[in-house]
């Protein structure tokens, strides 16, 4: 006889598979593992870019902070970004001779680092509120379990905002399916560089992922084309 409180083998093995997964502890601990869920914006009183990402990845959701996984380009971008500003077309060349690297920006702390953002006119947000999604990956993101942000609500309190940048073609997809049409105010997709921005319009930029997954480009690379979108 089997002692109270345990199964024999026949009996575990009459259970749905399904069901005993999700009802063990170590089961809800994989299932969870695949719920991702963004965070709220980080953005000043000023935006003129809001900047969108998927989802967070795993690494993001550990530390609880946007692109957090040590070789994501995202931060050395930005960081870049906004020391050039000042420098207009003169800062977006890459010189060769100064190897662009991740170091500049890890050596500032992630609440400067969001500062600098904010102070400059920048704001990140992603366009899903939540999915279910195994892993980091863009691609294992489960149709249908997609919850979007309410970026409509942003932009309608930001009359100044004129840019909205996708991180990545995934980003781009949903914001497309989910986001687009519910905006306040309508959205040109660039198609050239100095395309006339229609009145009241905000200008849809979509520049390569700067996940770690999205190998085809260099760090450098990626600076490049960030910076032609954001400060061209």
């Amino acid at each position: 006889m089997n002692s109270p409180g345990y199964l024999s083998f026949l009996q575990v093995s009459a259970i749905p598979l399904f069901l005993l997964f999700s009802t063990t502890r170590v089961g809800q601990f994989f299932l969870m593992s695949e719920y991702a869920e963004s965070f709220p914006p980080i953005l000043g009183s000023q935006v003129h870019t809001l900047i969108l990402g998927t989802v967070p990845g795993q690494a993001s959701l550990k530390a609880t902070q946007y692109y957090a996984h040590p070789r994501n380009a995202f931060w050395p971008i930005m960081m870049a970004i906004i020391a050039n500003r000042e420098k207009g077309t003169e800062g977006l060349k890459f010189n060769p001779s100064v190897p662009f690297s991740y170091e500049p920006a890890k050596s500032l702390d992630y609440t400067h680092r969001c500062q600098q953002l904010s102070d400059n006119g920048y704001a990140i947000w992603d366009v899903l509120a939540s999915c279910t999604r195994p892993g980091s990956l863009d691609s294992k993101i489960v149709k249908g379990t997609e919850q979007p942000n309410d970026i409509a609500n942003l932009v309608r309190t930001h009359p100044e905002l004129t840019c909205i940048v996708c991180n990545g073609r995934t980003a781009e997809n949903l914001l497309k399916r989910h986001i687009t049409k519910a905006l306040p105010r309508p959205v040109h997709i660039q198609s050239t560089k100095g395309d006339e921005l229609p009145p009241n319009a905000i200008r849809l930029l979509s520049l390569p992922s700067t996940s770690p997954s999205m190998a085809s480009l260099t760090l450098a690379d990626k600076y490049q084309v960030w910076a032609e979108g954001l400060l061209g």
